[in-house]
């Protein structure tokens, strides 16, 4: 059994296409950081089992005091991390609205970075953004 789904969060602005992901103080895997030892797998890599994001999703809008509906699930997207626990899926969720919600951000004692601002990252949570970013622009 797999352990529990993380997620990433992205705003993609609807006229200019910015792109900027929820970074929280563990960083851009919410709410629960990846343990130390945890490694990427293939982008081919797909076990037979697969998650739902519909309850994590509204984790998480429960999570930064959003009403229901603020964040949806961006489609096709699922990374699979090794962990010493077993493997973690990351799924992937788009806040809607126009602008993102900097002020949910702050209070939960994140903000919002573009995938150029992810050095202090580790390398893992890059990748896996990198990923992210190629899923959502193409």
């Amino acid at each position: 059994m797999p352990a529990s789904p993380r997620l990433i969060l992205l705003h993609k602005h609807g006229t200019s296409g910015r792109l900027r992901f929820l970074c929280l103080s563990s960083g851009v895997v919410a709410f629960l950081p990846l343990p130390a030892l945890a490694a990427l797998r293939d982008e081919g890599y797909s076990p037979t089992l697969q998650f739902h994001p519909t309850a994590l999703i509204r984790e998480a809008e429960i999570h930064l005091g959003l009403p229901e509906g603020r964040i949806e699930p961006v489609a096709d997207f699922q990374a699979w991390v090794d962990t010493p626990a077993g493997d973690v899926p990351v799924l992937l969720a788009a806040f809607t609205g126009i602008d993102p919600p900097f002020t949910a951000a702050e209070q939960s004692g994140g903000r919002f970075i573009a995938i150029t601002e992810s050095r202090q990252l580790s390398e893992l949570e890059r990748n896996l953004l990198r990923r992210a970013y190629e899923h959502v622009l193409g």
